[in-house]
């Protein structure tokens, strides 16, 4: 018996605002792909530049591509903003129609086979449940193409590419700073994998530099420590993460923001991120970060977690249909 060949369905969601710099690139980059998207969405959060209608003079040409605009709020409204405009553009699909969903910013420019080598990687390993590439970006100051910071642990919120099983079992993204470190590891819990891969062919550019904020790169890395501070990270994993990332542009002083964000955030004591079991799950993973290393860490709890997705996710019985699409 012939085995089925796997769809290859997915589905990009696109919240935006005032990305007229970038949109062109990011557009011209997806249209490129050698395995186009079934649908992309582009929900417009109040631009007051010219994306929308950036958006609408491709629309006219990409038969997959559908623009939602939504009224200006008048202002940004970083983390939750981003998530409450994806939510508008996924709830205009039935996730049964996708195999892959794929949160998508406006800022980047990605080589023609992204999707397709990341389509092969979830292929490969049924574990998989969120993967993407690697970002760079041009240093400010030197011109040069640099790698950003970001661990292998995680797929990176630029292109949140997720196994649509996945994604709907952990019930979306949690509508606040952090939404993508967060994830990543209710997944974990769940006994997915999950991924970021420093393969040169999936390497994306970013055009606008991680941890940036329209208010400036201080204000970016305060909110950093906020969210850290939200999610549940243990004061002692985010002092060495800081001291790690201290020559990173901004040297030092990129640091001593995340610091700051985060004790601001404990001395006021405000609300944080209370799934329950999430808060010891993440501080155990960290701990053992800091005592093997993160390679070490990550491989030792994907092990460790193995049994948990394959009580959720029994193999079909040899000669079933049960499971088959």
């Amino acid at each position: 018996m012939t085995t089925p060949t796997p769809s290859r369905r997915y589905c990009l969601i696109t919240p935006c605002r005032d990305e007229a710099a970038y949109a062109r690139r990011t557009l011209d980059s997806v249209a490129a792909q050698t395995l186009p998207p079934a649908l992309w969405i582009i929900v417009d959060d109040g631009s007051s530049d010219d994306t929308a209608a950036i958006v609408e003079e491709y629309a006219a040409r990409l038969p997959y591509l559908r623009l939602i605009r939504r009224q200006n709020r008048g202002h940004r409204k970083v983390g939750a903003g981003v998530i409450e405009a994806f939510n508008v553009g996924y709830a205009t699909i039935d996730p049964a129609e996708f195999d892959y969903v794929c949160k998508l910013d406006l800022d980047l420019e990605l080589p023609p086979g992204y999707f397709a080598g990341l389509v092969t990687r979830m292929e490969a390993e049924p574990r998989l449940g969120t993967t993407s590439g690697k970002p760079w970006f041009v240093h400010p100051r030197t011109g040069a193409l640099v790698p950003e910071v970001c661990g292998d642990e995680m797929s990176v919120g630029m292109t949140k590419f997720y196994r649509r099983t996945c994604f709907t079992e952990l019930g979306g993204f949690v509508q606040q700073v952090m939404w993508d470190g967060i994830d990543c590891h209710r997944a974990r819990m769940r006994g997915w994998l999950a991924e970021s891969v420093n393969d040169p062919a999936l390497r994306f550019l970013h055009l606008r530099p991680q941890g940036a904020s329209h208010k400036g790169l201080w204000t970016g890395r305060a909110r950093a420590g906020f969210g850290q501070y939200f999610m549940g990270t243990a004061p002692l994993y985010y002092l060495a993460s800081a001291v790690f990332r201290a020559t990173e542009h901004p040297a030092i002083i990129g640091s001593l923001a995340m610091l700051w964000g985060y004790g601001r955030s404990a001395l006021q004591r405000l609300p944080r991120y209370d799934e329950p079991g999430f808060r010891p799950f993440l501080r155990r993973y960290q701990y053992a970060c800091l005592l093997r290393g993160k390679t070490a860490a990550t491989a030792r709890l994907n092990e460790q977690q193995r049994p948990v997705w394959e009580a959720a996710h029994p193999r079909p019985v040899e000669g079933s249909d049960r499971g088959r699409r």
